[in-house]
């Protein structure tokens, strides 16, 4: 293959590196070994993927050309392969690929095997904006590849975008023990209750900057895709049943925190037990929905969930006619614990954590009634900028990572 012929790539990959700023990193840059060599990023549709690759070779190349990014849904790849371009690569001198949209290449998961058994001076980071298709490979490239999955941005996270506040995460268990002198160091330097509101309504993804009015649009655009893209990718699924799908999101989104009756809800979808479950979990996966059991998620082995949420609060505020104060509540709390902690449901209160911490969630008025007696009990409450003994303020588990 001639040089000529990349040149498209080159200019797509020039064009999008150009714009990419060092000023913020989102928390798994830092964590990532990136001499690996073939290293995995999974997570949702726009939390950053695409930029962390960009940032990554700005930061440690002089010569951006002594390595390529492409993605793997440019047109570039109806009439080439990517065995095409890692042959090039590997001929030219180029050792690292940065692959985006891993997921929309057929057989991609055969393919990086090969390149990893039959191109030993070539490494690969690459991208998938889609968990259903990471797990559904059919090529097991565990014993190769490091993977590592990408999550929204925390309140913390957001506050260090908008350029408010700086400051390192703050550990789960330091939080518990500590949270009175944590909080009263950041509410100093800031008026804690606009930001946060502001965070639950657009701060969980970071094109909400780009985006402007046009936010609660384009995320919709991102669930639309995701469903009519990826669901049928993965679970080869009939155009009634990405209907249904669809359908389910809107009933759930009407009710969340929603507490299951499965017969009810599949009788609404007109489906079944089965198929049910595999788009439930489907979501799940694809972080649409965040599914609460009391035992840990078995992808395999599909049982009813004990509670469902949307996956973080703003989709709350994007697919929800109403927000419901007591659901974005608990939909804020799982989705910053989710990331780095177990999160179960417990038999009392709302949460059990890593087998140990038992949480009920609420307001400033919430009381420990629920929860009374029980050995490592806390209250994540609402509308309070600092917490005392085991009431601990809300917004300061946005800070776990």
């Amino acid at each position: 293959m001639e040089s000529v012929e990349l040149q498209p790539l080159f200019n797509n990959y020039h064009r999008k590196i150009a714009k990419i700023d060092l000023r913020f990193k989102r928390y798994l840059y830092s964590r990532i070994n990136w001499d690996a060599r073939i290293i995995s990023i999974r997570g949702a549709r726009g939390v950053g993927k695409t930029t962390m690759l960009l940032q990554h070779i700005q930061e440690n190349y002089t010569d951006i050309d002594q390595t390529l990014y492409a993605s793997l849904d440019d047109l570039w790849f109806s009439t080439h392969s990517l065995i095409d371009l890692v042959d090039w690569a590997d001929q030219h001198g180029i050792s690292r690929l940065y692959l985006d949209e891993v997921h929309r290449y057929e057989k991609w998961s055969e393919t990086l095997k090969n390149i990893y058994d039959n191109y030993p001076d070539v490494s690969i980071v690459y991208t998938s904006s889609s968990l259903l298709i990471m797990d559904s490979a059919k090529v097991d490239l565990s014993r190769r590849q490091t993977a590592y999955t990408l999550y929204g941005m925390s309140f913390r996270e957001f506050l260090a975008f908008e350029d408010v506040l700086q400051t390192d995460m703050i550990p789960l268990e330091d939080l518990l023990q500590n949270h009175i002198r944590y909080a009263m160091q950041i509410s100093q330097k800031m008026k804690i209750t606009p930001l946060f509101e502001a965070y639950l309504n657009c701060g969980y993804y970071p094109f909400y900057r780009e985006s402007g009015e046009d936010f609660p649009a384009r995320l919709r655009e991102t669930v639309s895709v995701v469903i009519d893209t990826d669901l049928p990718a993965v679970e080869n699924l009939s155009f009634e049943t990405l209907r249904k799908v669809k359908k389910l999101v809107m009933i759930i989104s009407e009710r969340v925190p929603f507490q299951p009756n499965m017969s009810e809800l599949w009788k609404q979808l007109s489906t079944n037990n089965e198929l049910g479950l595999r788009m439930l979990y489907a979501l799940d996966k694809a972080q649409i929905l965040a599914l609460l059991t009391s035992k840990a998620k078995n992808y395999r082995f599909l049982y009813k969930p004990d509670k469902i949420f949307l996956d973080n609060p703003n989709l709350m505020h994007m697919l929800c006619t109403v927000v419901n104060k007591g659901n974005e509540r608990e939909t804020f709390f799982n989705c910053q614990l989710r990331v780095a902690h177990d999160v179960k449901h417990p038999l009392k209160g709302d949460f059990f954590v890593d087998d140990r911490y038992l949480f009920e969630v609420g307001g400033r008025k919430k009381s420990f009634e629920q929860i009374a007696d029980v050995p490592d009990s806390f209250l994540a409450v609402d509308d309070t900028e600092i917490g005392y003994g085991n009431r601990i303020p809300l917004w300061m588990f946005g800070f776990l990572y």
